[in-house]
């Protein structure tokens, strides 16, 4: 049944919601299009896959916003991104020799 016309007929006026991690404005100036534009071609490229040359691109757009003010700074932890560990140089696992010794 429809209130209009009846008596009291006024509108329910609901208050939206804030979101759960605060403001997240557009990006009307287009600061990180050329990032986002990147992120959307990988995702599609990989069938909605997740890559991780797709994380890396999603990581820096999240970077791009939060280094312009679009986001509130956050650690990339907290966003779904493990912390990355330093790369080892080829031939120091556990393979018995010291850096640098050859071993014939």
């Amino acid at each position: 049944m429809s209130t209009l016309g009846g008596p009291g007929g006024r509108q329910i006026n609901s208050k939206p919601t804030p979101p759960e991690r605060g403001s997240f404005p557009l990006d009307h100036d287009g600061e990180c299009k050329d990032v986002m534009t990147s992120y959307l071609s990988c995702m599609k490229k990989v069938r909605g896959m997740n890559n991780p040359e797709c994380r890396n691109l999603a990581k820096s757009y999240l970077a791009c916003r939060m280094d312009r003010n679009l986001m509130v700074k956050d650690d990339f932890k907290n966003l779904g991104f493990k912390e990355e560990k330093p790369a080892e140089p080829a031939g120091t696992k556990e393979s018995g020799t010291k850096q640098g010794e050859l071993r014939w």
